[in-house]
């Protein structure tokens, strides 16, 4: 398969994994590790920008349906109780993510290490109003650490 044949594929995948949680990146970067050849870093890269492409999406979905959401449970008026708690919980995380200083950091370290989940953070963003770009770069810097990192002892082997 050519290199840009076989960046297509990992653009695609990555793309995949993002939305669908059962399709495995960090499996597909083993697995190219292992295929080894010059194609290498473009493979990484596809696959860290795929990632990206698709977390973007839940970024806006969250972004853009934030407003709706709100107006929902705002309707169904959920016992005092329960909306007690469920304002503990995501209160202090809105708050964390809407913070610069904090929210970078916390998208970088998802994408890279994979806790918080990357999904959730995607969509805690998003509601946060956290900025596109800014999430997008932190989101893929910290992808392509993460898959350069799970390549590197295939390549070195």
């Amino acid at each position: 398969m050519s290199s840009l044949a076989e960046a297509a594929v990992a653009l695609g995948y990555g793309v995949a994994s993002a939305l669908v949680p059962i399709v495995n990146a960090e499996a597909f970067a083993v697995v190219a590790g292992h295929r080894g050849g010059h194609a290498l870093v473009a493979v990484v890269v596809a696959l860290a920008l795929g990632q990206t492409a698709g977390k973007l999406l839940l970024f806006e979905s969250a972004r853009r349906g934030s407003g709706r959401l709100a107006r929902k449970v705002a309707k169904r008026g959920k016992s005092g109780r329960a909306a007690a708690r469920a304002a503990r919980w995501t209160e202090p995380i809105r708050r964390w993510l809407s913070r610069r200083r904090t929210a970078l950091p916390t998208v970088l370290a998802s994408a890279a290490v994979g806790v918080p989940p990357l999904a959730v953070v995607s969509l805690a963003a998003g509601t946060a109003g956290l900025r596109r770009w800014e999430f997008a770069v932190a989101c893929l810097s910290g992808r392509v650490i993460r898959f350069a990192l799970l390549v590197l002892p295939a390549v070195l082997a």
